[in-house]
């Protein structure tokens, strides 16, 4: 908390901070020494009526009429115990600086001061003083305006009042914005003001200043050839803040500037023509790979469709129960012969969109590129290995289905199962797989993913230790233990689907009934 030190010698007082009791809490001193008086800050702000009293008072009893004060702060902060006080007409200000603006408007509020004293004051300032009847006087032998004001040629009022355009080439020091704030206090006409060198720290003082001056309408140009993208940015955003207060920020790029960089402006431009070719044609892909998902949902619908209208027209005693010397137990599926005879089964998963019949060609290559009704289709169909016998289950059976990821058919929501919310659920890890000779529930025992590799679609083994050296394999390899005992002569069931080009997603499960 500062302290202020009021003497009194003849017929002036002199105010002043008294930096030997800075640090010392005084609160309400009212103790006179040697003609001195110290007040805190504080208690002058809360006592300023007294204090004004007072002062008066000791004016009347000294016949002092003029008052000295150390600097445009302290002046600024006292101002008000002077206002009524008839006795002070003259003041000085002690501080080697110019008269403030803002201390001019203090000092116009007494009517009966008629003299002040500074060591320098602007032209503009000395103006206005002498049509208010005030007579300044400087101490300095030249006037020395800021640079603001100099650059600008302000150096009446009548310039200062009607100037449309000012340029700022220099950073801005304390004076240039004390005589800033002036300069809009003052000003009715100002259009533009020409930054020569962007400075953040300038730029928003000069803007917190117009707004403060409640100054609208202004243009802001700076000529300082900006390439930063942070601070074209930052620019962007501060010219949305101001934006309300009718101020407005504009880069202006140098003739040389634009020489130099036309080629480099060359280059951007055609880069943005190419980001939004590439653009256009990423929307181009993404709209055919929805049209294309669209179509193919509705194409596997469709068949799921006959399926289940063929399934549901077809009675028993049309089919033909027996084939090849094997007994057919699930006629729901030998109707589909009439579809394809290449159907063999029906595989269900749950929780995933695989509830489709399952075909068996010579090869395994056919019902990559087929659907069920034996056409053209990138799908494909879901098939059982041609290796695999379809009257003794093999050791291992094995079946394939494209991972139509976008439009979820075929495969394309066998990922789940690599998710702990779906293999968590017991429900899940129980796959349905039926033949038109058995039905049959196979019990999951490892989930993984892999590199594209053979070493899982063994279909037989030569001894149980061979099998046994396959179980534990793919069982090392599941993300998670399903603590299911696999032992020679249990029948397995595998799964095999893409996640990209050189990755499948793996399923083995255990026939349990």
């Amino acid at each position: 908390m500062r302290i202020i030190l009021i003497s009194v010698t003849n017929d002036t007082i002199r105010f002043s901070y008294d930096v030997s009791q800075a640090t010392t809490n005084i609160s309400n001193s009212n103790v006179i020494k040697d003609n001195e008086l110290s007040f805190s800050e504080n208690y002058i702000k809360e006592n300023e009526r007294i204090i004004a009293l007072f002062i008066k008072e000791l004016c009347r009893e000294n016949n002092i009429y003029r008052i000295t004060i150390d600097d445009n702060d302290l002046a600024i902060f006292l101002f008000n115990l002077f206002k009524k006080n008839t006795y002070i007409t003259a003041i000085c200000i002690k501080e080697n600086s110019n008269l403030s603006y803002n201390l001019y408007e203090k000092i116009i509020e007494n009517s009966n001061i008629n003299y002040i004293e500074a060591h320098s004051i602007p032209p503009f300032i000395v103006e206005l003083l002498d049509k208010k009847g005030i007579r300044s006087e400087s101490r300095s032998e030249v006037l020395y305006p800021s640079h603001f004001m100099q650059s600008n040629n302000l150096t009446n009022y009548s310039k200062i009042f009607y100037k449309m355009n000012v340029h700022i080439t220099d950073e801005f020091t304390e004076e240039d914005q004390d005589d800033f704030l002036a300069f809009c206090n003052i000003n009715k006409y100002l259009k533009t003001i020409h930054l020569d060198v962007y400075n953040k720290s300038d730029l928003e003082t000069i803007i917190e200043i117009l707004i403060k001056s409640k100054i609208k309408n202004i243009q802001i140009l700076i000529y300082d050839n900006i390439r930063e993208l942070k601070t074209i940015e930052y620019l962007k955003k501060l010219n949305k803040k101001i934006k309300k207060n009718k101020l407005h920020i504009s880069l202006v790029y140098s003739k040389d500037y634009l020489k130099e960089n036309i080629f480099a402006q060359i280059v951007v431009n055609t880069l943005k023509i190419c980001g939004l070719i590439v653009i256009i044609l990423i929307i181009g892909v993404i709209s055919y790979v929805g049209i294309s998902n669209y179509t193919s949902l509705n194409e596997v619908t469709k068949i799921q469709e006959k399926v289940k209208t063929t399934i549901e027209k077809t009675k028993d005693e049309d089919l033909e129960q027996i084939k090849e010397d094997h007994v057919i137990k699930n006629t729901y599926i030998s109707s589909l012969f009439s579809i394809n005879p290449d159907v063999i089964g029906w595989l269900k998963v749950n929780n995933t969109n695989v509830d489709y019949p399952v075909v068996q060609a010579e090869d395994n290559d056919y019902y990559l590129k087929h659907n069920l009704d034996k056409e053209d289709d990138k799908n494909g169909w879901i098939f059982m290995d041609y290796r695999n016998s379809l009257y003794n289950m093999d050791a291992n059976t094995i079946i394939y289905g494209h991972n139509m990821y976008y439009s979820g058919v075929m495969f394309g929501t066998l990922t789940k199962a690599y998710r702990k919310d779906w293999y968590s659920n017991p429900d899940n890890l129980v796959i349905s797989f039926n033949t038109i000779y058995e039905t049959m529930n196979y019990q999951i025992f490892s989930i993984y993913k892999t590199p594209v590799t053979k070493d899982y679609l063994k279909t037989y083994f030569a001894d149980d230790n061979e099998f046994n050296e396959f179980v534990k394999m793919i069982k090392s390899r599941s993300i998670k233990n399903f603590e299911i005992e696999v032992k020679p002569g249990d029948k397995i069931l595998t799964l095999s689907t893409c996640t990209g080009d050189n990755e499948r997603l793996v399923i083995h499960a255990k026939l349990i009934a």
